[in-house]
Protein backbone atom coordinates (compact mmCIF):
# COMPACT_ATOMS: atom_id res chain seq x y z
CA UNK A 1 0.00 0.00 0.00
CA UNK A 2 1.09 3.85 -1.53
CA UNK A 3 1.51 6.11 1.39
CA UNK A 4 0.78 8.65 -0.18
CA UNK A 5 2.89 11.34 1.74
CA UNK A 6 5.88 8.95 0.49
CA UNK A 7 5.85 9.99 -3.70
CA UNK A 8 7.91 11.96 -5.79
CA UNK A 9 5.83 11.70 -9.47
CA UNK A 10 8.64 14.39 -10.88
CA UNK A 11 11.98 13.90 -11.11
CA UNK A 12 15.28 14.47 -13.81
CA UNK A 13 18.41 12.33 -13.99
CA UNK A 14 21.62 13.15 -16.15
CA UNK A 15 19.67 12.11 -19.33
CA UNK A 16 18.09 15.28 -19.36
CA UNK A 17 19.27 18.36 -16.86
CA UNK A 18 19.83 16.03 -13.55
CA UNK A 19 22.72 14.71 -12.18
CA UNK A 20 21.98 11.40 -11.12
CA UNK A 21 22.39 8.44 -12.64
CA UNK A 22 19.71 5.69 -13.23
CA UNK A 23 21.80 4.45 -10.10
CA UNK A 24 22.22 7.53 -7.73
CA UNK A 25 18.57 7.99 -8.40
CA UNK A 26 17.32 4.91 -6.87
CA UNK A 27 19.71 5.12 -3.91
CA UNK A 28 18.33 8.53 -3.54
CA UNK A 29 15.06 7.67 -3.92
CA UNK A 30 15.42 5.01 -1.24
CA UNK A 31 17.14 7.05 1.32
CA UNK A 32 14.69 9.49 1.04
CA UNK A 33 12.03 6.57 2.12
CA UNK A 34 9.84 7.10 -0.82
CA UNK A 35 6.99 4.71 -1.56
CA UNK A 36 6.08 5.21 -5.33
CA UNK A 37 8.52 7.37 -7.23
CA UNK A 38 8.49 8.28 -11.53
CA UNK A 39 11.53 9.46 -13.42
CA UNK A 40 10.34 12.42 -15.89
CA UNK A 41 13.18 13.32 -17.94
CA UNK A 42 12.45 16.40 -20.64
CA UNK A 43 11.62 14.66 -23.72
CA UNK A 44 13.66 11.31 -22.82
CA UNK A 45 12.39 8.11 -21.03
CA UNK A 46 15.71 6.11 -21.47
CA UNK A 47 16.61 7.16 -17.97
CA UNK A 48 13.38 4.99 -17.31
CA UNK A 49 14.21 2.07 -18.80
CA UNK A 50 17.26 2.15 -17.23
CA UNK A 51 15.85 2.52 -13.83
CA UNK A 52 13.30 -0.34 -14.26
CA UNK A 53 16.39 -2.37 -15.41
CA UNK A 54 17.60 -1.81 -11.74
CA UNK A 55 14.87 -2.53 -9.52
CA UNK A 56 14.99 -5.51 -7.17
CA UNK A 57 12.11 -6.78 -5.45
CA UNK A 58 11.21 -4.65 -2.46
CA UNK A 59 12.61 -1.37 -3.69
CA UNK A 60 9.68 1.07 -4.15
CA UNK A 61 7.21 0.86 -6.68
CA UNK A 62 7.95 2.80 -9.73
CA UNK A 63 6.29 4.31 -13.04
CA UNK A 64 7.83 5.52 -16.03
CA UNK A 65 7.33 9.18 -16.54
CA UNK A 66 8.46 12.13 -19.37
CA UNK A 67 8.26 15.73 -19.35
CA UNK A 68 7.55 17.55 -22.84
CA UNK A 69 8.42 21.25 -23.00
CA UNK A 70 5.80 22.31 -25.33
CA UNK A 71 4.30 25.57 -27.00
CA UNK A 72 1.64 27.23 -28.92
CA UNK A 73 0.81 30.85 -30.16
CA UNK A 74 -0.68 30.79 -26.58
CA UNK A 75 2.16 30.27 -24.44
CA UNK A 76 4.19 27.67 -23.03
CA UNK A 77 3.12 24.56 -21.16
CA UNK A 78 5.18 21.31 -19.82
CA UNK A 79 3.50 18.49 -19.97
CA UNK A 80 4.37 15.20 -18.03
CA UNK A 81 3.37 11.40 -18.97
CA UNK A 82 2.66 8.46 -16.76
CA UNK A 83 1.98 5.13 -17.06
CA UNK A 84 2.83 4.87 -20.44
CA UNK A 85 4.43 2.01 -23.11
CA UNK A 86 8.07 2.45 -23.37
CA UNK A 87 8.10 0.95 -26.56
CA UNK A 88 4.92 2.68 -28.11
CA UNK A 89 6.00 4.41 -31.41
CA UNK A 90 3.34 7.15 -30.03
CA UNK A 91 5.41 7.87 -27.18
CA UNK A 92 8.82 7.94 -29.12
CA UNK A 93 8.11 9.64 -31.56
CA UNK A 94 7.03 12.32 -29.54
CA UNK A 95 10.46 11.96 -27.35
CA UNK A 96 12.74 11.94 -30.96
CA UNK A 97 11.12 15.14 -31.97
CA UNK A 98 11.33 16.46 -29.00
CA UNK A 99 15.24 15.44 -28.37
CA UNK A 100 15.56 16.78 -32.38
CA UNK A 101 14.63 19.87 -31.35
CA UNK A 102 16.43 20.04 -28.08
CA UNK A 103 19.82 18.94 -30.11
CA UNK A 104 19.10 21.72 -32.45
CA UNK A 105 19.24 24.62 -29.59
CA UNK A 106 22.28 22.62 -27.50
CA UNK A 107 24.15 23.36 -31.11
CA UNK A 108 23.36 26.96 -31.41
CA UNK A 109 23.86 27.66 -27.62
CA UNK A 110 27.61 25.84 -28.03
CA UNK A 111 28.55 28.33 -31.21
CA UNK A 112 27.27 31.33 -29.71
CA UNK A 113 29.72 31.43 -26.52
CA UNK A 114 32.60 29.89 -28.46
CA UNK A 115 32.11 31.79 -31.83
CA UNK A 116 29.84 34.76 -30.73
CA UNK A 117 30.72 35.67 -26.92
CA UNK A 118 34.53 33.97 -28.05
CA UNK A 119 34.81 32.11 -25.11
CA UNK A 120 37.60 29.67 -25.30
CA UNK A 121 36.58 25.70 -24.75
CA UNK A 122 37.94 22.59 -25.72
CA UNK A 123 36.94 21.66 -29.16
CA UNK A 124 36.47 18.26 -27.49
CA UNK A 125 34.71 19.43 -24.36
CA UNK A 126 32.17 20.67 -27.20
CA UNK A 127 32.12 17.56 -28.53
CA UNK A 128 31.47 15.72 -25.26
CA UNK A 129 28.69 18.41 -24.23
CA UNK A 130 26.94 17.17 -27.77
CA UNK A 131 27.20 13.93 -27.46
CA UNK A 132 25.59 13.64 -24.35
CA UNK A 133 21.67 12.28 -24.74
CA UNK A 134 19.82 15.16 -24.12
CA UNK A 135 22.36 18.61 -23.72
CA UNK A 136 20.92 21.07 -22.11
CA UNK A 137 21.56 24.59 -20.44
CA UNK A 138 22.82 23.16 -17.51
CA UNK A 139 25.71 21.01 -19.20
CA UNK A 140 26.96 23.73 -20.92
CA UNK A 141 26.67 25.83 -18.01
CA UNK A 142 28.84 23.34 -15.88
CA UNK A 143 31.22 23.42 -18.58
CA UNK A 144 31.30 27.42 -18.36
CA UNK A 145 32.38 26.94 -14.42
CA UNK A 146 35.31 24.50 -14.98
CA UNK A 147 36.75 27.01 -17.49
CA UNK A 148 36.37 29.44 -14.64
CA UNK A 149 33.82 32.13 -16.76
CA UNK A 150 31.58 31.48 -13.85
CA UNK A 151 30.70 30.70 -10.49
CA UNK A 152 28.38 28.43 -10.69
CA UNK A 153 26.10 26.96 -13.64
CA UNK A 154 23.01 29.21 -13.12
CA UNK A 155 25.03 32.47 -13.09
CA UNK A 156 26.47 31.16 -16.55
CA UNK A 157 23.27 30.74 -17.67
CA UNK A 158 22.06 33.97 -17.17
CA UNK A 159 25.34 35.92 -18.14
CA UNK A 160 25.78 33.74 -21.38
CA UNK A 161 23.81 30.90 -22.10
CA UNK A 162 20.00 32.74 -21.85
CA UNK A 163 22.15 35.63 -24.54
CA UNK A 164 21.70 33.07 -27.62
CA UNK A 165 18.95 33.59 -29.80
CA UNK A 166 18.01 29.98 -29.76
CA UNK A 167 15.15 28.37 -32.97
CA UNK A 168 11.40 28.37 -31.46
CA UNK A 169 10.41 25.64 -32.57
CA UNK A 170 8.15 23.27 -29.80
CA UNK A 171 6.49 20.14 -29.59
CA UNK A 172 2.91 21.49 -29.04
CA UNK A 173 0.59 20.32 -26.40
CA UNK A 174 -1.47 18.38 -28.61
CA UNK A 175 1.02 16.26 -30.16
CA UNK A 176 2.68 16.10 -26.61
CA UNK A 177 -0.74 14.83 -25.37
CA UNK A 178 -1.95 12.90 -28.01
CA UNK A 179 1.49 10.62 -28.35
CA UNK A 180 1.36 9.79 -24.28
CA UNK A 181 -2.41 9.23 -24.86
CA UNK A 182 -1.93 6.84 -27.60
CA UNK A 183 1.20 5.22 -25.85
CA UNK A 184 -1.49 4.08 -22.43
CA UNK A 185 -0.27 7.05 -21.00
CA UNK A 186 -1.94 9.70 -18.81
CA UNK A 187 -1.04 13.21 -19.49
CA UNK A 188 -0.55 15.69 -16.84
CA UNK A 189 -0.01 19.74 -16.64
CA UNK A 190 3.17 20.21 -14.68
CA UNK A 191 3.64 23.22 -12.07
CA UNK A 192 0.78 24.81 -13.72
CA UNK A 193 0.36 28.43 -12.23
CA UNK A 194 3.91 28.63 -13.49
CA UNK A 195 4.19 29.72 -17.20
CA UNK A 196 7.02 31.32 -19.62
CA UNK A 197 9.46 33.24 -18.05
CA UNK A 198 8.31 34.94 -14.77
CA UNK A 199 4.48 34.33 -15.88
CA UNK A 200 2.06 33.63 -13.58
CA UNK A 201 -0.77 31.98 -14.15
CA UNK A 202 -4.51 32.02 -12.43
CA UNK A 203 -8.27 31.86 -12.05
CA UNK A 204 -9.68 32.88 -15.48
CA UNK A 205 -6.96 32.93 -17.44
CA UNK A 206 -5.94 29.34 -15.65
CA UNK A 207 -9.45 27.92 -16.32
CA UNK A 208 -9.02 28.75 -20.22
CA UNK A 209 -5.81 27.31 -20.48
CA UNK A 210 -7.06 23.57 -18.99
CA UNK A 211 -10.27 24.02 -20.99
CA UNK A 212 -8.28 24.06 -24.06
CA UNK A 213 -5.67 20.98 -23.07
CA UNK A 214 -8.93 18.76 -22.02
CA UNK A 215 -10.02 18.83 -25.47
CA UNK A 216 -6.87 18.00 -26.43
CA UNK A 217 -7.15 15.00 -23.60
CA UNK A 218 -5.14 16.40 -20.42
CA UNK A 219 -6.39 13.91 -18.08
CA UNK A 220 -4.86 15.77 -14.48
CA UNK A 221 -3.02 18.43 -13.16
CA UNK A 222 0.38 18.72 -10.71
CA UNK A 223 -1.17 20.70 -7.81
CA UNK A 224 1.33 19.55 -5.10
CA UNK A 225 4.79 21.23 -6.44
CA UNK A 226 7.68 22.39 -4.64
CA UNK A 227 7.21 25.94 -5.43
CA UNK A 228 3.52 26.53 -5.06
CA UNK A 229 1.99 28.46 -2.32
CA UNK A 230 -0.79 26.53 -0.13
CA UNK A 231 -3.43 28.71 -2.31
CA UNK A 232 -1.71 28.05 -5.12
CA UNK A 233 -2.59 23.99 -4.54
CA UNK A 234 -5.91 25.08 -3.57
CA UNK A 235 -6.38 26.45 -6.26
CA UNK A 236 -5.40 23.42 -8.77
CA UNK A 237 -7.42 20.53 -6.48
CA UNK A 238 -10.70 23.21 -7.01
CA UNK A 239 -9.99 22.65 -10.94
CA UNK A 240 -9.42 19.25 -10.49
CA UNK A 241 -12.72 18.21 -8.55
CA UNK A 242 -14.62 20.80 -10.60
CA UNK A 243 -13.49 18.61 -13.92
CA UNK A 244 -13.03 15.46 -12.53
CA UNK A 245 -8.82 15.71 -13.03
CA UNK A 246 -6.48 13.55 -11.57
CA UNK A 247 -3.73 15.00 -9.28
CA UNK A 248 0.03 14.28 -8.87
CA UNK A 249 2.24 15.43 -6.47
CA UNK A 250 6.07 16.60 -7.57
CA UNK A 251 9.22 18.17 -6.49
CA UNK A 252 11.70 18.61 -9.68
CA UNK A 253 13.98 16.98 -7.69
CA UNK A 254 17.23 17.91 -10.38
CA UNK A 255 20.21 16.40 -7.74
CA UNK A 256 23.14 18.17 -7.44
CA UNK A 257 21.57 20.79 -10.23
CA UNK A 258 18.96 22.23 -7.71
CA UNK A 259 18.80 22.18 -3.83
CA UNK A 260 15.09 20.67 -4.40
CA UNK A 261 15.02 17.24 -2.12
CA UNK A 262 13.35 14.50 -2.75
CA UNK A 263 9.93 14.49 -1.78
CA UNK A 264 9.79 18.57 -1.24
CA UNK A 265 6.34 19.17 -3.02
CA UNK A 266 4.63 20.68 0.24
CA UNK A 267 1.96 17.68 -0.06
CA UNK A 268 2.79 16.98 3.77
CA UNK A 269 1.06 19.96 4.55
CA UNK A 270 -2.08 19.06 3.10
CA UNK A 271 -4.97 18.29 5.89
CA UNK A 272 -6.57 15.37 3.65
CA UNK A 273 -6.06 13.31 0.32
CA UNK A 274 -7.53 15.04 -2.66
CA UNK A 275 -9.56 12.14 -4.37
CA UNK A 276 -7.78 12.75 -7.41
CA UNK A 277 -4.56 11.59 -6.07
CA UNK A 278 -5.64 8.63 -4.61
CA UNK A 279 -7.28 7.82 -7.58
CA UNK A 280 -4.06 8.47 -9.81
CA UNK A 281 -2.24 6.19 -7.39
CA UNK A 282 -4.75 3.39 -7.72
CA UNK A 283 -4.70 3.74 -11.92
CA UNK A 284 -0.56 3.50 -12.47
CA UNK A 285 0.08 1.32 -9.79
CA UNK A 286 -2.48 -1.04 -10.34
CA UNK A 287 -1.05 -4.58 -12.02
Amino acid sequence: MTDIRKLDLHMHSAVSDGSDTAEELIAAVKAAGMDLFSLTDHDAISGCNAVRSLLKQGDPAFVCGVEFSCRDDEGKYHILGYGYDPVSPYINDVVDTGHDLRMNKAKVRADFVVNELGLKLPEEEIDEFLSLPNPGKPHLGNLLVKYGYAPNMHEAIQRYINKAKTPKAYISPEYAIEGIKKAGGIPVLAHPVFGSGGEMIRGDEMDKRLRKLMDFGLEGVEAFYSEFTPDMTEEMISFAVRYGLYVTAGSDYHGKNKTIPIGGHNLEDASFAPEGLISFIEKVTRA
